[in-house]
């Protein structure tokens, strides 16, 4: 698996077993819009006094929209929408605009966190240290800390894969070793040919007695398993949850996924990037060329935050562990990795969630280009970002820092391929470099900032990854690894076609100007 030559051409969809569930919920919620549209509408043309009374509430929604310490990108698409068809633009929103409606989930999680955060203990000499060397550096772990509440360690031997099928073998490797347990939390499981060698392990291990869970996202894998997936797994020893089950008129929190790739083996060793548990992420599928994307594996105390992030979302989604300290601590204890004992630098771990109104991915992103020196690459599978985004990366370029932005070079999606590309003029003009890779899909997601910092994980930049999923990456100072990522950096200029000249004029025919202002307009809603 990974070689070029054992790849196979393979349209997207070929091997799908929940299409018609994707109809159904798309369906389902057409319907759910359409009967209350009808509703309002109706009432709405009864009588010229309540048309006045829908017409003075949008206004009222609208204001109070506008007063929100949100990002402006989000409110302009509401306030436009409310204010110019306003039962149409009130339905909507108060089906998915306002995390009130959500409150339940919120809830959830707010009392498995509770449980959860004591257990995580920052080390405050490392950060002590760490303030000594870079101020600023130790400042970006501070935030991680305390907005993210996961800890920055020193002890942790951190290794990068530029393919994903190498990370890959490395992780079936690593779970022949499991002695007590095996966490897995994947956005989308293919059950095909890269996944039976991965459940052929999983299988021996639990019949050894290794505790063996599996957490994925419906959305992720709607097109790919269905409900009697979670029957095999259980036949073979494997407890299985599904985040997040699509159920159209009742979820209204559907469009929060979990985006998140994770393996926890014992505590001690992590895995996590780019890449989901199917076929086309190990090129043994390619329906959009070759498939470049990359992870990393920790080996040591940092690994705590991967076995924290899983078992907060283990215990939303269902009963909840009663001891959660069986499986933090392992990470504290003794690891028999010559590696760890020689790591240098500084690792840590963290979450994103769609529902603290904290965007820690973003943050991590935007404080990396703030203290950019020299240099600052950054791969992304789609490019579409906010104004602050924007302005961060082109000051970084005036301010003589080397910018450069890899994108796919073949879409996975045509339109949202579109609206990235509708992103290029407005960097280039500000000195910013872009690079599109020429042999198929970028889906890497990260970021280097000179030779010493790096970021390596799920989130793309984008608004879905950065406001509407629940993400993870993992930050790095001084780690051997990021001389690999920098050598990865390094093979991409070699792969990719440089366009930033076709975009520097930035002119366009007023149809293709007027689509992507248009998509950019909602693109934050999407």
């Amino acid at each position: 698996m990974g070689k070029k030559k054992q790849m196979r051409s393979e349209v997207k969809g070929n091997v799908k077993n929940s299409i018609g569930r994707i109809a159904f919920a798309a369906l389902a919620v057409l319907l759910q819009i359409g009967w209350i549209l009808i509703l309002m509408i109706k009432l709405y043309q009864y009588s010229s006094v309540i048309s006045l009374l829908t017409s003075l509430f949008a206004l009222v929604v609208a204001l109070r929209i506008y007063g929100k310490h949100t990002n402006a990108a989000f409110k302009m698409p509401w306030i436009i929408v409310i204010l110019a068809f306003p039962v149409f633009g009130l339905c909507i929103y108060g089906l998915f605009g306002h995390k009130e409606a959500m409150h339940k989930i919120i809830r959830k999680f707010e009392d498995v966190d509770a449980q959860l955060i004591p257990l995580n203990v920052q080390d405050e000499t490392i950060l002590q240290q760490l303030e000594q060397e870079d101020p600023l550096l130790a400042n970006q772990c501070h935030y991680i800390w305390k907005y993210g509440n996961y800890p920055v360690y020193d002890t942790t031997a951190v290794k990068f894969y530029p393919e994903a099928y190498l990370g890959y073998e490395e992780q079936l490797k690593e779970l022949e070793k499991a002695k007590h347990f095996i966490f897995l939390e994947y956005h989308a499981i293919e059950e095909a040919e890269a996944f039976a060698r991965l459940r052929d392990v999983l299988a021996r291990k639990a019949a050894e007695g290794v505790e063996v869970r599996i957490l994925y996202d419906d959305v992720g894998c709607i097109g790919f398993l269905d409900k009697s997936f979670i029957d095999r797994m259980n036949a073979i020893g494997v407890q299985c949850r599904v985040f997040n089950y699509v159920v159209p008129f009742l979820n209204i929190f559907m469009n929060n996924r979990d985006h998140r790739k994770i393996m926890v083996i014992d505590g001690k060793v992590g895995f996590t990037g780019g890449y989901n548990l199917a076929d086309e992420y190990f090129n043994i599928t390619h329906p959009y060329g070759y498939w470049k994307d990359t992870g990393v594996k920790l080996t040591g105390r940092a690994v705590q935050n991967f076995t924290m992030m899983f078992l907060e979302m283990w215990n939303v989604m269902g009963q909840a562990d009663t001891d959660y300290e069986k499986y933090l601590k392992a990470s504290q204890e003794g690891v028999e990795d010559g590696n760890v004992q020689k790591a240098s630098g500084y690792v840590q771990p963290y979450a994103d969630s769609p529902l603290d109104g904290e965007p820690v991915g973003e943050n991590v992103y935007l404080n990396l280009i703030k203290t950019a020196k020299k240099r600052l690459y950054v791969a992304t599978p789609y490019l579409i970002i906010s104004d602050e985004m924007t302005r961060e990366l082109g000051l970084a370029a005036k301010r003589g820092v080397d910018v450069r932005v890899f994108t796919p070079g073949i879409p996975d999606k045509k339109v949202i391929y579109g609206v990235t590309r509708s992103y290029y003029s407005g960097l280039v003009s500000q000195g910013v470099r872009v690079y599109e890779y020429t042999p198929g899909f970028l889906h890497a997601k990260q970021m280097l900032c000179d030779e010493d910092t790096a970021t390596v994980g799920t989130i793309n930049m984008d608004y879905r990854s950065l406001y509407h999923h629940f993400e993870n990456g993992v930050w790095m100072h001084g780690c051997d690894a990021i001389r690999d990522i920098e050598a990865d950096f390094d093979k991409l200029l070699q792969d990719s076609e440089e366009v930033t000249d076709k975009y520097r004029d930035g002119r366009k025919n007023m149809a293709v100007r007027g689509w992507q202002c248009i998509m950019r307009l909602i693109a934050p809603l999407l």
